[in-house]
């Protein structure tokens, strides 16, 4: 089985600064896996790698078995850790520009998750609360029927009931033989919906383990164990 999302010696460097080294990632379909790490510890960067916005110093990375390039961006559905929607849409057009640009977008779909969320659909998204901003970006993101999700990190500055409706939304409407991959420092909200993690520390993956591989080795939830191995 060829796997979904896979790195071969995988490094980036941005001048003297090395912010991956000798990353050797391989998941097979139908997982959810958590990129967990501290502040700078290189996930924003395996992330855009993957999804084409950076090219690797060394190494390779591969979905679905090809480099990133216009083959990829076909089956990745990519969430960045800032709003980058055009703030002059209303739910309506951002679907009309989805739906021109992706031929996997599910239209009604996402008119589904858009009604049980409430909301005016000719209202801008300049209008809307930060929460509701980050909603009907995550909606159009998992409207497409995607080989592999990206998501930089999905639940961070929103209120908890908010964190709940993206991790459902997530989990409800992901492909079971994709894969998501959600980077985040929220873990104790997030775990919950995780089939493994990638434990990520100065560039360097440190650990790939199921949740519960963890639960059993360790005798900790995979918050309480990521503390214990990142404490200062």
């Amino acid at each position: 089985m060829t796997a979904t999302f896979e790195c071969r010696g995988l490094s980036k460097r941005f001048g003297a600064t090395q912010a991956l080294e000798g990353v050797n990632i391989s998941i097979a379909p139908g997982r959810v896996v958590g990129l967990l790490g501290p502040n700078g510890s290189g996930k924003t960067t395996l992330i855009k790698l993957a999804n084409g916005l950076l090219s690797p110093s060394e190494g390779e990375i591969l979905i679905c078995g090809s480099r990133p390039g216009p083959e990829t961006k076909a089956v990745v559905s990519y969430l960045p850790d800032k709003p980058c929607m055009p703030q002059w849409m209303n739910a309506v057009q951002l679907m009309d520009f989805f739906q021109d640009f992706y031929a996997d977008f599910d239209r009604q779909r996402a008119e589904e998750m858009l009604a049980r969320l409430g909301l005016d659909q000719k209202q801008k998204l300049s209008q809307m609360s930060k929460g509701t901003k980050e909603k009907v970006q995550l909606i159009m993101v998992m409207s497409r029927k995607a080989k592999l999700y990206l998501l930089d990190e999905p639940i961070g500055g929103v209120d908890p009931a908010t964190r709940d409706y993206i991790l459902d939304t997530i989990i409800r409407n992901y492909d079971p033989e994709a894969v998501v991959l959600i980077s985040t420092h929220l873990i104790s909200d997030v775990e919950k919906v995780l089939d493994e993690v990638l434990f990520i520390n100065q560039g360097k993956v440190t650990l790939q383990a199921s949740v519960d591989d963890i639960r059993q080795q360790y005798g900790m939830s995979v918050d309480e164990y990521f503390r214990e191995v990142f404490k200062c």
